[in-house]
């Protein structure tokens, strides 16, 4: 396919997704199943085209002045691709499989308006009713957090520790193009262009050996400053996939006891798999069955009980655009009970000089530094460590990083604007002994 072609696939693929109101990812895989003939090539750059465009749907809209499928992809190939007029018109040329050319009103729109007077939810690219929520941890710096929570994200990697060195792993991972991470001492990046295609990991020699997991940046730093050690009695209780119990488990250097589980089973299928293949021995999965309590053997035992919670993951946005434009009012109300729930779980598993390690991918106040509160609140045995005293882990950029970070008594926040990771909010209390 021609990248013309390309682009009338992608405008076509948007107004569908908007008629029938499904997700972008069902609507692609649907695309590729009718259209066999596109390579691999040509999906994955009609993805990217889709992704960028639900990205910068609003502000693209507002560039256009108007907010049709065709619009939204013309305001973005100037916005997030960098495109001139004269570039965009050249792809938009009306031959076979090409969109129709311009109109005089696209070219002027595209030639002369900006985002100068554009709303701060416009400019950037959230919706309207979570304006007062991102002023309140952002102030008038929202915008800007908000376009790089609008920016694609990159590649990340989490070496495995318990089978292999980053340096070696670097090294064997050079022909992917990965780069160390920043911040983590255990990361790879690789970053990707606009139409790249996955670089298929899952089945690269390391990731098959159990080396490298797929992991961003922000979520490898957030179990670091949980500051799991060897021979303590771990629990992970909102394990999910096993993410965060793999990096746990290489902390722990299969000394001590780990305990996963989760409240939906359904979540845990793939840990079984996951944790044989990084050779992890120490990890007790505990499947929810029936109403009993998995953890009713764990009476204020625990050394570290770690929560990455439910929550409305805003600090994803850049690799799930699509979820902030259907995310509702609602969803942060359901979301902030389950919160208090594993909270007030997580309390009485610890035992004295113990420690809760509370997670959210969300950059949200109400998700994170009130939760918090809240919680010290109604169990004021637990106090807030300082985030500067749980950095050791990340040895000598420990000050760079703190200055990167929005830190508070509640705890830190990583955003892809001053971490260059997706959004974390991480906060580590510990029970009087």
């Amino acid at each position: 396919m021609t990248p013309a072609a390309r682009l009338s696939a992608a405008i076509e693929l948007i107004d569908t997704i908007d008629a029938q109101r499904v997700p972008a990812a069902k609507a692609l895989k649907e695309w590729g199943t009718a259209h066999r003939y596109a390579g691999s090539g040509d999906r994955a750059a009609i993805s990217g085209l889709i992704w960028d465009v639900l990205r910068r749907r609003a502000s693209s809209a507002w560039i256009m002045d108007e907010d049709t499928p065709r619009a939204r992809m013309l305001g973005m190939l100037k916005l997030e691709r960098g495109l001139d007029t004269e570039a965009i018109a050249a792809l938009c040329d009306g031959s076979r499989f090409a969109p129709a050319p311009l109109s005089d009103g696209e070219r002027s729109a595209l030639t002369s308006r900006s985002l100068d007077a554009a709303p701060a939810h416009v400019a950037g690219d959230y919706p309207e009713w979570l304006d007062a929520t991102l002023a309140q941890v952002f102030g008038e710096d929202r915008v800007a957090e908000a376009t790089a929570m609008a920016s694609r994200a990159p590649l990340d990697l989490r070496v495995n520790t318990l089978k292999a060195k980053r340096e070696k792993i670097a090294a064997s991972t050079a022909h992917l193009g990965t780069t160390l991470t920043p911040w983590s001492p255990i990361g790879l990046r690789i970053d990707l262009g606009a139409d790249a295609r996955n670089p298929g990991i899952h089945a690269e020699e390391d990731f098959i050996k159990g080396a490298i997991e797929v992991q961003d940046e922000g979520s490898q730093l957030a179990a670091l400053l949980s500051a799991a050690k060897p021979g303590e009695q771990v629990i992970d209780l909102c394990a999910g996939a096993g993410g965060k119990t793999l990096a746990l488990a290489a902390m722990m250097q299969g000394k001590g006891r780990l305990i996963a589980t989760d409240h939906d089973k359904r979540q845990l299928a793939p840990i079984y798999e996951r944790l044989s293949r990084a050779g992890v021995h120490n990890c007790d999965v505990r499947t929810p069955k029936g109403p009993d309590d998995t953890l009713s053997d764990i009476h204020s035992s625990a050394d570290l009980v770690l929560i990455d919670a439910p929550c409305t993951g805003t600090g994803t946005w850049r690799r799930n655009p699509d979820a902030k434009w259907r995310m509702r009012p609602g969803a942060l109300e359901v979301r902030l009970k389950d919160q208090v729930t594993v909270l007030d779980r997580a309390a009485a598993l610890v035992k004295p000089g113990g420690r809760i390690a509370y997670i959210t991918c969300s950059v949200l106040p109400p998700e994170n530094n009130d939760q918090i509160r809240n919680f010290v609140g109604r169990y004021p045995d637990f106090s807030v460590i300082p985030p500067s005293q749980t950095m050791s882990v990340l040895w000598d950029k420990a000050d760079d990083f703190a200055d990167a970070t929005i830190q508070s008594p509640e705890g830190l926040l990583m955003t892809p604007r001053r971490t260059g990771t997706d959004g974390f909010f991480v906060s580590v209390m510990k029970r009087a002994g």
